[in-house]
């Protein structure tokens, strides 16, 4: 898992679908899905923290970048 394209694969497999319209908000939502998935023990801890840099990663990123464009 390298991408939030492959984080969004991963809740696609247990029927999530995330699209409000706001980057920032979506991401955040992935998050939250992907805490559920990780306390239901439905995904390996390995794989809840990748996910989880990726997507604390990318939210910096795009409130650094909204932050430049104001």
């Amino acid at each position: 898992m390298k991408t939030v394209y492959d984080i969004q694969q991963l809740l696609k497999q247990f029927g999530t679908i995330i699209y409000i319209g706001d980057r920032v908000a979506d991401l955040e939502l992935m998050e939250t899905e992907l805490k559920e998935l990780y306390h239901s023990q439905l995904i390996e801890t390995r794989e809840f923290q990748t996910a989880l840099l990726i997507l604390r990663h990318e939210i910096q990123f795009q409130k650094e970048k909204s932050k430049i464009g104001e």
